[in-house]
């Protein structure tokens, strides 16, 4: 069963982009460093070709899982986004109703998700609390310090 991943075209890039450098930097690293460790002798006590051939086992799972997701993802278009309630890549503009802060956020694929830069998941608590709700409504979200109601102000792409 294959998990359908849905990506911008930046998200896609960075994804690309971070594959491209596993395997043309990390890993031959990661081979010279079991070459030099092959060469210091006796492999059964060798401590630093354990680490290295470990290490080299991690980079080829990471490279692996990442070239699965790639495998399985799907670019968004943006323009394509219907605007009338929030759905994946919408920006919403957002008004807590308990303290009355207002915030602004894209929801994004989960490995897109960056709080710094306002990008929440779509599988975050507050990402699936706010997916299908249209401008006007409120979303009551569980979160670990309760409830939270949250009014959708805007929403655009």
């Amino acid at each position: 069963m294959s998990n359908i991943t849905y990506l911008t075209e930046e998200g896609l890039k960075k994804l690309q982009d971070e594959i491209a450098h596993l395997k043309t930097v990390e890993r031959p690293s990661i081979s010279k460093l079991i070459a030099e460790a092959r060469d210091k002798g006796d492999l059964s006590e060798n401590a630093e070709y354990d680490a290295a051939k470990e290490a080299q086992g991690l980079l080829e799972l990471k490279i692996s899982k990442m070239e699965e997701i790639l495998a399985n993802a799907r670019v968004l278009d943006d323009s394509k986004i219907d605007t009338s309630k929030v759905s994946i890549l919408s920006k919403v503009k957002i008004k807590n109703l308990g303290n009355k802060a207002m915030m602004e956020y894209m929801i994004v694929a989960e490995n897109e998700a960056d709080l710094k830069s306002g990008k929440i998941s779509v599988t975050s608590p507050i990402g699936k609390g706010l997916l299908g709700k249209k401008v006007g409504e409120v979303a009551e979200i569980a979160v670990p310090s309760g409830m939270l109601k949250l009014e959708v102000v805007n929403i655009s792409r």
